[in-house]
């Protein structure tokens, strides 16, 4: 359940995105190559924020962990039934370099969507809302400081339309 590294790879932006824009600007008169290329400076990531790799893996590792213990998402078969066939040691790795990644680290995920891994587990608002309180009381554990939190559960809320199944499904199993 794991969301945070399936669920942030919907806020990095495609490199056809990425051309698409730089080719927009070059057509504009007055905006030379360069200047039109360079970025304009943001400021710490949000991975440089939370310190790295060094930080964010035991930070997913606690998610983890907590998650395969929850008795909310025990109570749904399928994500019990995920849990039992998946190596934990996997979904780790896969998790941190996703997390890594949409936070802007180095790290390259090349797992499945996040629709495509949570599809076939039919997650209720009940067990999405687990999750988000998982993720926040490890956030506190680790003490990543209020600002970042808020931007980690952002990243989490972007991707719930394809985690969550709709009320309406959920009551007709």
């Amino acid at each position: 359940m794991v969301a945070l590294a399936l669920a942030a790879a919907l806020l990095v932006p495609s490199p056809a995105f990425a051309a698409e824009g730089a080719q927009a600007s070059e057509k504009r008169p007055g905006v030379s190559k360069k200047r039109a290329q360079k970025p304009a400076p943001a400021g710490p990531s949000l991975y440089e924020r939370l310190g790295g790799v060094n930080n964010i893996a035991p930070l997913i590792d606690d998610v983890v962990e907590r998650s395969y213990v929850s008795e909310v998402f025990k109570a749904n078969p399928r994500i019990e039934e995920a849990h039992k066939h998946f190596p934990k040691a996997v979904y780790k790795y896969n998790a941190t370099s996703l997390a890594c990644m949409v936070m802007g680290g180095p790290q390259k995920y090349t797992g499945r969507s996040v629709k495509a891994a949570h599809q076939h587990l039919q997650v209720t608002e009940k067990e999405w809302q687990e999750l988000i309180s998982i993720f926040r009381e490890s956030m506190t554990n680790f003490k990543v400081p209020p600002k970042d939190q808020a931007e980690v559960i952002t990243i989490l809320e972007s991707t719930k339309g394809d985690v969550v199944i709709p009320a309406k499904a959920a009551a007709n199993p």
